[in-house]
């Protein structure tokens, strides 16, 4: 059964591998936020461009103390038994993981950006929003699938230009913490 959350309909399965996106708040230019929300493919990679390109908003995970600290909140759900953990990367302004969730995604999903919000907040001394509101998700249907996600997720920071970009289970296998 979907859950409405905001513009997207949301899916709760547990035990079903899931990837998931969020960005920066501010990191897409108004006109395009609706056409983001979609469960369209192809918007979604209209989105993730526009999102690589950085041309426009914050790029706060860009510093380490920033990613950092989100990697930190994720390794931590994981530790915790909320999900596991597959591939991931923090790029400069939004986030990519594929987790294989062992309670309700939007309690998930909502702990972990409330609480890499008010830690990431404080170390930047700002208020306000941190994460965009929203958030995209798409349930894994097969193990071909969850292959072409994982090199999607890893393959993000070369297509976007980041060479040798730290912030990713590609580059830290050891962060990777199941076989998803």
């Amino acid at each position: 059964m979907p859950q409405s959350h905001t513009h997207l309909p949301h899916w709760n399965r547990q035990n079903t591998p899931c990837f998931l996106t969020w960005r920066l708040a501010g990191s897409l230019p108004v006109s395009l936020i609706a056409d983001f929300y979609t469960t369209s493919g192809a918007k979604f990679l209209a989105a993730d461009r526009i999102l690589d390109a950085r041309a426009t908003g914050p790029q706060w995970l860009t510093r380490p103390e920033i990613a950092n600290a989100v990697i930190s909140v994720l390794t931590a759900g994981h530790q915790r038994g909320f999900y596991e953990l597959g591939p991931w990367v923090i790029m400069p302004n939004h986030v990519h993981l594929l987790i294989n969730p062992q309670t309700d995604l939007p309690r998930i999903v909502s702990g972990i950006k409330q609480t890499t919000a008010k830690e990431c907040n404080g170390l930047l001394k700002r208020s306000g929003p941190f994460w965009s509101r929203d958030y995209f998700d798409r349930w894994v249907r097969s193990s071909a699938e969850e292959q072409r996600i994982t090199r999607y997720i890893e393959n993000n920071p070369t297509k976007a230009g980041l060479s040798d970009w730290p912030f990713s289970s590609a580059t830290k296998p050891e962060m990777r913490l199941t076989g998803a």
